[in-house]
This record gives C-alpha cells, structure tokens and sequence, in this order.
C-alpha cells in the first residue's frame, strides 16, 4: 500500500519540476538566442515480487520445501533524469541597430556516433576572465566603447581580444569581420553542443573548462554567415509549450487523485483496525 504512495508522488513530482522547465521556456520565448530546454523522464527500476510457498514432496516420511513463486514486477515511480537544451536555430529578427548581430548556421559537421550537429557560438569573456559561448547576438556598447552583451560580458575576437570601438559608425561584413578595427569576431563551434553546461542569460561553458575550437580563422569545412542588424530569436514554440504545460498538470492531477484514493484506503484500514 505505501509503495503506492511513492510512485504516485514521485509522479507528481516529476511533472511539477516538469511545469517549472515549460514555464521558464515560455517566460523566455521573446529573450535573442533563448534555447529551449527539454526534459527527460525515466523510471526508476522496477521492483521483482516473488510470493513465499511451501511445497509437499511425495515422499514416505512427509516432507516440505519452501521455494518462492513469482507475483510480477512492480514500478517505483519516476523521475526527472535531465534537462538538455534544444540547439535548434532561431528565426532572424531584424532591429536595424548595428550592435546587434546574428550568427546564422550554414553548414556543420554531423557526429557520426551521436548523429547531433554542431553548433556555433560567440566568444565572450566571463567574469573571472574565462572564456563562455553565447547565441545571444544583442550586443551594446560600454562605458568605453567595447562591445559587449545585453548583461555587461566583452564580445572576443578570434585573438580572444576585447573588440573596442571608436565611433557608432561601423559595418560587420558576413564573415564577421569589423570595419572600424578589422577585427573578426570570435565564432567557437562544438561538435557536441549537448555536453557544454547551461548557465543564465543563455550562457554556456565547457565542463571541463577548455575552449571550444575557434573556426573564424580556420580552414575548415564549416560555414556561417554574420548578419548585422539582426538578432536571432528564441527556438521556444509558444503553443507547443502551453500545450506540454496542460499536458504535465493533468499528469499532475490524475497522479494526486491516486494518491487521495490511497489516503481513503488508508482511512478504511485504520477505522476496521479499531472496530475490531
């Protein structure tokens, strides 16, 4: 009987940490270069449920052997393994501002193990002087004219260079590079966008601190296009996650229903326990 009681609040709480993911995606579906992030619900294992029984041999002095029969599997509930965001790109939004930029996926390599495509990204330097990645291409320009991010982070280079600027008067050609300086803005590319870690303000880092390979400069057989004047939107399907809300708060009402008829059981249980 408690056993019941697991499974159907850990239901619950899976599909309520389910709701909080879906909510953040949605209150993010107007944020430049937002990536929706998905969830993974799995079960956790399952229990193998065996009954005891005794058995009589035909033999001439009576003689019995306990064996255990076999009832069924039972489930202990589920759980919300991970979340992992979807690099899906974003559809351009033109702004005419000449700080904002676009980075727009032509064509990447494909992992021949995973299958996942890579991903490009902006260069930016973090707090502590390390280096993040971001497809949040709304840039500004700071106290002393270097370019940085809408929440105060420098836009690198492909030196990995703070890009300061003179004037507001300045072209980014597709290539990424700045007409005032000739600096070309720093595109990282990760074969498994899936491994680097999300952090707030659509940030992300390596796990393990390295840098991602700079492909501005490179001879490689990947291509990107830099548009001036636009951002990329957010990958967020509005109707699609109001839709996986209703369907994770239904789940979340038909769980707690179970769980108020195992509470009733247990009502019943206790009021024959003191009849008797």
């Amino acid at each position: 009987m408690f056993k019941g009681f697991y499974t159907a609040g850990s239901g619950m709480i899976a599909q309520q940490r389910r709701t909080e993911l879906l909510a953040n995606n949605l209150s993010n579906a107007r944020t430049p270069g937002f990536k929706e992030d998905r969830a993974t619900i799995r079960s956790f294992p399952e229990m193998f449920l065996a009954r005891m029984d005794e058995h009589s041999l035909p033999t001439q002095h009576p003689l019995h052997r306990k064996g255990l029969a076999p009832v069924g599997k039972l489930s202990t509930g589920v759980y919300m393994q991970e979340t992992l965001p979807n690099f899906i790109p974003g559809s351009l939004l033109a702004t005419e501002l000449p700080t904002d930029v676009a980075l727009v996926d032509i064509f990447a390599t494909t992992d021949a193990e995973t299958g996942e495509k890579g991903t490009f990204f902006f260069r930016i330097e973090g707090p502590n002087g390390e280096e993040q990645y971001t497809r949040n291409g709304s840039f500004a320009l700071g106290p002393n004219r270097e370019l940085m991010t809408s929440y105060g982070a420098y836009v690198l280079d492909s030196n990995g260079d703070r890009i300061q600027l003179t004037s507001d008067d300045f072209s980014i050609d597709q290539d990424g590079r700045i007409s005032e300086t000739g600096q070309v803005l720093g595109i990282a590319f990760s074969q498994n966008p899936s491994r680097l870690v999300k952090q707030e303000n659509g940030i992300f880092i390596h796990p393990d601190g390295e840098r991602l390979l700079d492909i501005s400069q490179e001879e490689v057989n990947m291509y990107y296009n830099i548009q001036q004047g636009y951002v990329e939107g957010s990958n967020v399907d509005a109707g699609r996650t109001m839709t996986d809300m209703m369907t994770a708060y239904r789940t979340f009402e038909a769980n707690s229903k179970v769980l108020q008829a195992y509470d009733r059981s247990m009502e019943k249980a206790v009021e024959l326990g003191r009849i008797n």
